[in-house]
């Protein structure tokens, strides 16, 4: 993947992940669709700290420099949703 014509490399869950906020802008994504789409996995407690940690990594790779926007943003509580600026 290139963020401003530099390559970044992201896992298979970091794609699947930013593949699924992208592909629905603006729209809250759940903890829950995110585990059942990307993990194929029923939704557990535990569940949400994989994910988090993976939304870390993703932001930390989108953001090339600081003053660059942040795409994902957080539902607190809920999930998340990729939002252009």
């Amino acid at each position: 993947m290139t963020v401003r014509e530099q390559e970044i490399c992201l896992t298979v869950k970091e794609f699947d992940i930013l593949f699924l906020l992208a592909s629905n802008p603006k729209r809250v994504v759940t903890y829950e669709l995110i585990m059942d789409l990307v993990w194929k996995e029923d939704y557990t407690y535990y569940s949400r700290k994989a994910i988090n940690n993976h939304i870390c990594n993703l932001r930390k790779k989108l953001k090339i420099d600081p003053g660059d926007p942040d795409y994902i943003k957080s539902v607190t509580g809920i999930g998340y949703k990729f939002s252009l600026p």
